[in-house]
Parts: structure tokens; C-alpha cells; sequence
């Protein structure tokens, strides 16, 4: 975990607003979610196997250690858990050098949080070698704080990322909001308390109470977060 909090940054707890909002990074803000599922084509498909399309949805936000399981299981391969995993981000890293696609919205959002001075976390359960790279694309001063998928003992869809990254900027999980697009990553949030945006990438997912589905980071803005959180707070 990497973090930048200025002490003017932190709010104190009990606060009814908005305290921090935390987004996550593969299919929420950058577009890779497909360059993920491309690297475990093209990988298995140098160990001699094809990937069913319906697993897809399976493996989709997902930590590395879940995905590349399965995965193994599914086709049999002749690979350990390790191997598989450096074989899959050498792969991702190869295409994310090309550049890194932002999700529409993205730019526009981070910019409004910036302006608003409201703390705002890069939670992912990416390795933090990939991280640091799409912070090239990202900006790494856009977030007070990244929270990496190898830096926590349990990553998605346990809430240790979310709870990791409300106490890194000395936040409320109650009063936080999370920008997701994954069940996995859903049910993290949810798991630690916050309230979830969610902006489905590959498999849908229905609203529920503290859960808000929406089409495109295009319809998410300061004072929806605000919104969301207060809402929740009464309820």
C-alpha cells in the first residue's frame, strides 16, 4: 500500500458526509478488463488449451489467485499457480505498455474529486507492479492512496481493501463510497460497509439497498456521491 494522505485530507469520524471515495481500477477506470481475459487466452493457448468463452464471467474481478485456479482446473494444464500467474502478467504488462484506455467519465470524475479536496483511493486486486504502471496513464497524484491486491493478506472479495483504504485516509467505511464493476469487488465493498456505485463491465449485477447500478462513470458525480451516502446514512 502506497499513500500520500496530507493531514488536510483526513475527516474526522462520525461525520455525516462524504468522507473519501474509493474506486477500483480494471474495468472501472481504465478499459482492461478485456486485456485480462485476452492474456488468458493467448496463455493457455501457448500451453496447448482454449478457453471457453462462458468462463469468462467466472474469472472476471477476480484476484489472480482465484482466476488462474480456475482456469487451471477448467483445462487441465500442466502449470502451477505460481507459474501461471508471472505467465499472465508478463502478458497483461506487454499490452498495457502499448497504453491504457481511461473509461468513459473517468478523467471527469477524478478531476471533480480532486476539485472538491474529497480523499480518493485506488483500491485494486491487481499486483502492485501492474498498479504502478496504469498510474503512468491514471496519475498517480489523482489518489491519496493505492491499495494493491498483493499488499493485503485477503483481497477481493474480502473487505480487507476497503477497510485498509478507509483507515489509511482516517475514514468511516460507513461514510465512504466505492466505484466497482465486479460482484467480486462488489461484495468487498459491501463486506466493509461502504456504499457501492456500480458500473457492470462484463456481467450484470442488480441494484440492492446502499447499491446503486448505473451505465457509465458519465452518470456519477460529487453530488451523487453525496447523495448516496447521505441516503444510506438515514435509512
Amino acid at each position: 500500500m502506497t499513500s500520500t494522505v496530507p493531514a488536510s485530507l483526513i475527516r474526522a469520524n462520525g461525520s455525516p458526509a462524504l468522507q473519501a471515495v474509493f474506486l477500483d481500477m480494471d474495468g472501472t477506470l481504465v478499459d482492461t478488463e478485456g486485456f485480462w481475459w485476452d492474456a488468458e487466452v493467448e496463455v493457455f493457448a501457448d500451453l496447448g488449451h482454449r478457453l471457453d468463452e462462458a468462463w469468462r464471467e467466472i474469472v472476471v474481478g477476480g484476484p489472480m489467485t482465484r482466476s488462474a485456479g480456475y482456469l487451471i482446473e477448467a483445462t487441465g494444464a500442466d502449470i502451477t499457480l505460481d507459474e501461471l500467474s508471472v505467465l499472465l502478467n508478463e502478458r497483461f504488462e506487454q499490452r498495457i505498455d502499448r497504453g491504457v484506455p481511461l473509461m468513459p467519465g473517468a478523467e471527469r470524475l477524478l478531476a471533480e474529486l480532486a476539485r472538491h479536496d474529497i480523499p480518493t483511493a485506488l483500491v485494486s486486486a491487481s499486483h502492485r507492479r501492474i498498479i504502478d504502471k496504469v498510474l503512468a496513464s491514471l496519475g498517480r497524484d489523482r489518489f491519496a492512496l493505492t491499495v494493491a491486491g498483493d499488499e493485503v493478506a485477503r483481497t477481493k472479495p474480502h473487505p480487507e481493501p476497503y477497510l485498509t483504504a478507509a483507515r489509511g485516509v482516517g475514514a468511516d467505511p460507513l461514510r465512504c463510497a466505492v466505484v466497482e464493476d465486479t460482484a467480486t469487488g462488489v461484495a468487498a465493498a459491501e463486506a466493509a460497509g461502504c456504499r457501492v456505485v456500480v458500473v457492470p463491465s462484463v456481467a450484470s449485477i442488480l441494484p440492492s439497498p446502499g447499491r446503486v447500478v448505473v451505465g457509465s462513470l458519465e452518470e456519477v458525480d460529487v453530488p451523487f456521491l453525496r447523495t448516496l451516502v447521505a441516503g444510506a446514512h438515514r435509512n
